[in-house]
């Protein structure tokens, strides 16, 4: 009798962010993986095909929601590739609470990401500790844009409006008393910043009991350790970004390599992994949420002690303030232009990337003159990374395949774009 081998396997949906489109193809010889397909193809939403269609200020939303777990960064490589073109110069205000605004950012991903890639091996408890943390900043974003997650808050020019001077207070519920109710307030009673700078304060320490929980966990090593490693030459030539290339030792971070808005002003450390296996991405990323937070600081810092314009004064890409238009027909007239046409932008091609937190994310864009561009092209970091999970999952266990996604950090939305 013909003994069969390897036999083809469906795997998944596994990842929260892969919500049900990754499907991965595993041709298996027992439990061993021999090789692994990742399908994408389930969840296409056309962004840059969409972006042909609108005004550039319209496509500033459709940022939001490619990585849905890191909103703005996804604005800021947009803006910034418009600005580029536009020839135009922020007001360093905006440009200090944009990177105030990433890094905020980078830590409500990397919270998401430990929470679910804890969650995947079985460590259920990481989960509710990480989204204690996410649950503050994500009132951040709501109280500077008005919008939890696809915030908009970003813009040509700058950002949308200046830091509120009050942060949103919880209310008196059926499950709620008093006591609680002052102590779930106490940091709100000042203003987004005096909120920003509590959060920062004691964060170091969530960060130790995220630590206590699992660095050096048995089971969480035994998962981790020696699991899908690439090696320092492999992972540049695969096209590995951020947290998936410093792990395997190669010291290349946007935000000191080629730095932009305000981060040659600031201090703050690159950290670097040893063995390019998934533990040492795990260590790259907690040691990045302690930078982040750094930078914040110091962010919140500058920006308490400097005022001033936090969008240029150019009513050919900005829009009139709301009094001005409804009391001026000039500026009525501004108003009206700007979002039935748009802006056009000089005729030529350029990119502008980030340290997104998953790793270099960047905007190609051709204008041709036109309000609209002619076209946009996204290079996003967990398109690369998921191209790489054959090789990094061979030999492995079937068990590893699921760890090997999680260090990963994929997110479909930008995957499939």
């Amino acid at each position: 009798m013909t003994q069969i081998k390897n036999y083809t396997l469906n795997f998944g949906p596994q990842h929260p962010a892969a919500h049900g489109v990754l499907r991965l193809v595993l041709e298996l010889d027992g439990e061993v993986i021999q090789r692994a397909d990742p399908h994408i193809g389930l969840l296409h939403r056309a962004t840059e095909k969409l972006a042909e269609t609108r005004t550039f200020i319209q496509s500033v939303p459709y940022m939001d929601r490619l990585d849905y777990v890191s909103m703005m960064a996804n604005e800021h490589a947009y803006v910034m590739v418009i600005e580029r073109l536009l020839g135009i110069e922020v007001p360093i205000r905006a440009r200090y609470i944009r990177v105030m605004f990433d890094e905020i950012t980078r830590i409500l991903n990397h919270l998401m990401w430990i929470g679910a890639h804890a969650l995947d091996v079985g460590a259920m408890a990481v989960f509710l500790y990480a989204f204690r943390e996410r649950e503050d900043l994500m009132d951040v974003y709501e109280a500077v844009s008005g919008a939890r997650m696809h915030a908009a808050y970003y813009r040509p020019g700058g950002v949308y409006r200046d830091l509120p001077d009050t942060m949103p207070q919880y209310k008196a519920s059926k499950v709620r008393n008093a006591q609680g109710l002052a102590k779930l307030n106490e940091a709100r009673q000042g203003s987004i910043l005096d909120f920003i700078d509590h959060f920062t304060q004691r964060f170091p320490t969530c960060v130790d009991e995220y630590e206590t929980l699992l660095t050096d966990n048995r089971i969480w090593k035994q998962r981790l350790v020696g699991i899908g490693v690439v090696s320092p030459e492999r992972a540049l030539q695969l096209g590995l970004t951020g947290p998936m290339l410093r792990g395997s030792g190669v010291e290349w971070d946007l935000r000191k390599k080629q730095p932009y808005e305000v981060y040659d002003q600031l201090d703050f450390d690159i950290p670097v992994g040893v063995n390019g296996d998934c533990y040492d991405r795990y260590l790259v990323r907690i040691e990045e949420m302690r930078q982040a937070n750094r930078i914040i600081q110091q962010c919140v810092n500058w920006l308490r002690a400097n005022l001033g314009p936090v969008i240029l004064d150019n009513q050919k890409v900005v829009p009139p303030s709301r009094l001005d238009m409804k009391s001026n027909m000039e500026e009525l007239i501004h108003h009206f232009k700007l979002f039935t046409e748009g802006f056009s932008v000089p005729e030529g091609e350029t990119y502008a990337a980030i340290e997104h937190p998953k790793g270099e994310f960047g905007i190609y864009l051709i204008s041709d003159g036109a309000n609209k561009p002619y076209r946009l092209k996204i290079r996003a970091p967990s398109f690369a990374h998921l191209a790489a999970l054959d090789e990094m999952a061979r030999g492995h266990m079937i068990a590893d395949a699921v760890t090997i996604i999680g260090t990963q950090d994929i997110v479909f939305g930008e995957i499939d774009r």
